[in-house]
């Protein structure tokens, strides 16, 4: 009943309480609208023809974008605020000098290449000495962006952020409101994780855009390539729906891109249009016509157009005397001087209106779009959609992000090669009027079901939904931990216990490590830096009684905790010993521990076939590590792994069999935190004599071990007296509910009460207690 509301009160497109349309905040670079100064307070606005205006009519939408002009004055920003407000835009001002180093800088220069797969970014830098003053004024305008957002921000607002220019711009907004809904939409190719991995700021791009609800792709190879990158560079679990890092879940959907296909049946209905298209017609005289839009960057594949154009005219004389309208110079004169008159590329470099395109379309016999590379072209689904009375074809790049929606009627080719492209224009000109009707059938079919309008709204109900799914995970994860309530119950405790987990939760973050000393480092599992003296201050203070509680052997915790005046409890607590005495086991007298070597020879075997893995040999466990191999061979290794050793080895072995943050750890059965944790209690109450009446307990424990929290939390529902003399089967605890902390570190899921973020967390717990 609960989610039902939770899905109704956000349901996308529908109305809300008081009648009105949900209301949509566009994020964009550039507003949908040009502005030319007629004065000093006179504006004309123009909108982009390009823009997905119509794709948002259904939404009470405001824009929210830099206005692509400089205005210096204020009173030119205030004439131009007012007229935009008309349009229900709202511009972020940015000075030419900001301009250059983020959008001609580091978009256009370091983002839009490495996401086209044009250059290595590092080559950049090697000719770009103001790649940090770039950035830095990426970060600035970013942050510019969201200042405007949450000065416009209304609570219920959806907020969609748009393009590799505000991939910061996620966190940013987050960071102010958590509870704000964003979406981030890419409109361009996401590169493969080798592209990708070799832009500096790779990771914190990526955290950022993953601060956002849903993140969406026109492709399913764009998503798949950013999943696949967040996994193997910030170490991200890939589910079915997106990506996962504690608890938190980013969406990441699909959403091909659309026209609206009745603008552009209705245009063939005007009088002057159909004028037009009868005068091309008759100037043709029978000829075929093959017709190319693009702009002149370098991905649309215009040298390859001309030059696998060129190619088909030598090998087919016949077709000499065509006509094409298409763009760039240099191979257009030589094209024309080679192979003679009449001219056969007619060259339009120049924006044309919006009829004079359509009529081009509706007449042409053959469009050529051919991409090297690209995350959409509309231009492919208008040259359908005005087609359905020519039935012409279609010759598209396997490359164009059209290809996943038009490819079944369409001729696909190789951008790059020549002879194919040539071939294809042959056969498109002499193709039969039969399968010129089924192909394009195919083709008119999907653009006139799927609009622009469909598109917008897939993606704010994707988004919206999201925000249901993750509302009920939310009740289904602990909750942060109350830092304040900690330090205060601590303060007036008078006998505290505090067990700490050891991997995750006194080390450093991985992240840090690996900038600073790479995996060997990391493997060497030192104590955070930060904690050294707290903990001396903690485990010195008479009221305080410490114990690090790990699945590490004993000489892990001796290399990193023997200074200090603490418990030490060692693979999960079946050795233990004050740091000042010697160690003593809890170990049950009769465990079996026959099935280690043969449990040693598997992980061996997958160690060597799965590079950068290893194992760890324990006294009760032994522990098959991952953690640096390749997420996905890792992961893959590992299924492998499990299934061997439950039909092999340990079949009939009393053993348990753990997976835990990619690692696979086969430990004996009853060998647990919580299963040892009430031993390990009277051991320090018979030495201290004393009883706790406050528990904190943090850890990165796994979910075998996480009884470890179950063992106090039946020790507060006991309701045992709170005097009893101190005899081997009273109660260790004087404890009430409201002194009592378990808190999970860095794990998607856990029974803790409480959760925290990273070991850094921990650091800035423990320097708040007194």
């Amino acid at each position: 009943m609960r989610e039902r509301e939770l899905r109704k009160s956000i349901n996308s497109n529908e109305e809300s309480k008081d009648g009105s349309r949900q209301r949509l905040l566009v994020v964009a670079n550039r507003l949908p609208f040009s502005a030319i100064r007629k004065g000093e307070e006179q504006w004309q606005l123009k909108m982009d023809a390009e823009s997905f205006v119509t794709a948002l009519q259904e939404f009470d939408v405001r824009w929210i974008g830099w206005a692509d002009v400089n205005v210096p004055d204020e009173t030119g920003k205030i004439a131009l605020t007012k007229a935009l407000a008309e349009k229900r835009c709202i511009p972020v001002f940015l000075d030419e000098a900001i301009v250059h180093q983020y959008n001609n800088g580091y978009c256009e220069n370091i983002l839009w290449p490495l996401f086209h797969y044009l250059e290595d970014p590092q080559e950049g830098l090697a000719t770009n000495h103001n790649y940090q003053a770039q950035f830095d004024a990426y970060k600035k305008v970013n942050k510019m962006f969201a200042d405007v957002v949450n000065e416009h921000y209304e609570e219920g607002d959806v907020v969609w952020c748009n393009d590799y220019q505000l991939m910061l711009l996620p966190e940013y907004l987050k960071r102010h409101n958590y509870n704000m809904k964003v979406g981030w939409f890419l409109h361009t190719p996401f590169p493969s994780l080798e592209i990708y991995r070799t832009l500096a700021s790779r990771s914190e791009l990526l955290r950022s855009v993953l601060a956002a609800d849903l993140v969406g792709f026109y492709t399913y190879d764009y998503s798949t390539n950013f999943t696949s990158t967040c996994a193997h560079i910030l170490g991200l679990e890939v589910t079915p729906k997106g990506l996962e890092d504690r608890g938190k879940l980013t969406r990441v959907a699909v959403v091909p891109t659309a026209i609206d296909p009745d603008q552009f049946v209705r245009v063939l209905e005007i009088p002057q249009v159909q004028e037009d298209m009868k005068k091309l017609k008759e100037s043709l005289a029978g000829r075929k016509m093959i017709l190319g839009f693009d702009k002149l960057d370098m991905m649309k594949g215009i040298p390859q157009q001309f030059s696998a154009f060129k190619k088909f005219l030598e090998e087919n004389p016949s077709w000499r005397d065509q006509k094409l309208p298409s763009q760039v110079h240099e191979i257009v004169g030589h094209i024309n001087r080679s192979i003679g008159t009449p001219v056969p590329i007619i060259h339009l470099e120049q924006m044309l209106d919006y009829h004079t395109m359509c009529t081009l379309n509706a007449v042409a016999d053959v469009a050529l779009v051919i991409p090297c590379r690209e995350g959409t072209n509309l231009e492919c689904y208008k040259f359908v959609a005005l087609q359905e009375s020519n039935k012409g074809v279609l010759i598209l790049s396997k490359c164009a992000g059209a290809v996943n929606s038009l490819g079944a009627g369409a001729i696909l080719v190789n951008p790059l090669d020549i002879t194919e492209v040539a071939a294809s224009i042959g056969d498109a000109l002499t193709m039969i009027a039969k399968e010129r009707e089924m192909r394009h059938q195919h083709n008119f079919k999907h653009v006139t079901s799927h609009s622009s309008q469909q598109w917008a709204a897939t993606f704010v109900r994707k988004l919206n939904e999201t925000i249901v799914e993750a509302q009920r995970r939310t009740r289904q994860f602990p909750l942060l931990l109350p830092m304040k309530e900690v330090v205060d119950r601590y303060s007036e405790s008078s006998n505290r216990l505090l067990i700490l987990g050891f991997d995750a939760t006194l080390t450093e973050p991985i992240g840090a490590l690996g900038r600073r000393g790479g995996q060997i480092k990391e493997m060497e599992r030192k104590l955070h830096p930060d904690l050294k003296e707290l903990l001396k201050k903690l485990s010195e203070d008479p009221k305080t009684t410490v114990v690090v509680l790990s699945g590490s052997d004993r000489n892990i915790l001796d290399h990193n905790f023997s200074d200090y005046n603490m418990w030490l409890a060692a693979e999960y607590g079946m050795f233990l010993r004050h740091t000042g005495g010697e160690w003593m086991t809890t170990m049950p007298e009769k465990l079996n521990t026959k099935w280690n070597e043969s449990v040693k020879h598997v992980f061996e075997y997958f160690t060597e076939r799965t590079p950068r893995s290893h194992f760890e040999i324990r006294e009760t466990s032994l522990v098959w590590n991952y953690k640096y191999a390749d997420i996905q061979f890792g992961n893959l290794q590992a299924r492998d792994l499990l299934q061997y050793l439950c039909t092999g080895p340990i079949s009939n072995a009393s053993v348990n069999v753990v997976r835990g943050s990619r690692t696979v750890e086969v430990r004996a059965v009853g060998v647990t935190k919580g299963a040892t944790i009430g031993r390990i209690l009277h051991e320090i109450v018979h030495n201290k004599c004393i009883r706790f009446d406050y528990v904190l307990c943090i850890g990165h424990f796994l979910s075998k071990d996480e009884d470890l929290y179950g063992y106090f939390e039946r020790q507060l529902q006991s309701k045992m007296p709170t005097k009893t003399s101190l005899h081997k089967d009273s109660s260790v605890l004087d404890l009430k509910g409201d002194n009592y902390f378990s808190c999970s570190v860095d794990l998607n899921g856990s029974s803790a009460r409480y959760q925290l973020v990273s070991s850094d967390d921990v650091v800035t717990l423990l320097k708040k207690l007194p």
